[in-house]
């Protein structure tokens, strides 16, 4: 006879999904910090959850390099490895370039008027210098095309990887030259409408690899935080 849906058990797997996103964002945005102690008795209580899906939680944190841990040692937040972040920026860049490529021949009206929704909303922030808005509007931007692609082997790999690239990109936004995604995206986004895939699939590249220039080289050791500007 066929199994039952059971509900309780779709409700731990969103509740543990949820805790995972949650952590994940307070690591992103520097509220747990590089090598602050992060306890699962505490971050449970903190989200009033049980140990057991921040547990989880932290084992695919430590998948992404977002924490740190030994056996026998504390859960600590990781230090910003700059080498992982160019690992992690190439995996991205490659990426949302065959988002792009997959998804312009099913994206619709709709999907586009979304993209310029956001666009609207990145160049907003811009203007106002919110770097958390600005990269929210960034994010739900090219998600369009990511959701469009429909390969899940893709939006894995972006849900382990982008958020390490995220995290330097957030303390560094500030200095870059945001005007000229706004610009990008617009291109790509006509790019799409004509129906364009390779046109669309180049400026993706051109967007993301643009990102390169917020990461200092590996081997000068600099704190990625003092080197924003005003």
């Amino acid at each position: 006879m066929p199994i039952p849906v059971d509900a309780p058990p779709i409700r731990t797997v969103l509740l543990r999904d949820t805790v995972h996103d949650r952590l994940r964002d307070l690591i992103v945005e520097g509220t747990l910090a590089p090598g602050e102690v992060v306890r699962d008795t505490d971050l449970a209580a903190r989200l009033g959850v049980s140990r057991t899906p921040v547990r989880e939680a932290l084992l695919r944190l430590g998948e992404s390099g977002l924490v740190r841990a030994a056996p026998g040692r504390s859960t600590v937040v990781a230090e910003i490895d700059l080498a992982e972040v160019r690992e992690a920026h190439a995996v991205v860049v490659a990426m949302h370039r065959l988002a792009v490529a997959e998804s312009v021949a099913r994206l619709t009206a709709d999907d586009l008027d979304r993209m310029r929704a956001a666009n609207r909303r990145f160049a907003s922030a811009i203007a106002d210098r919110d770097t958390v808005a600005a990269l929210a509007a960034d994010d739900d931007f090219h998600q369009v095309a990511v959701d469009v692609a429909g390969n899940r082997a893709l939006a894995t790999v972006l849900d382990q990887f982008s958020p390490v690239v995220r995290r330097l990109e957030l303390r560094r936004f500030a200095s870059h030259a945001g005007t000229e995604s706004v610009g990008l995206h617009d291109r790509l986004v006509e790019a799409c409408a004509n129906g364009d895939a390779q046109a669309a699939a180049d400026v993706a590249f051109r967007t993301w690899q643009n990102l390169a220039d917020l990461i200092p080289d590996a081997d000068t050791h600099t704190d990625p935080a003092s080197q924003e500007t005003p």
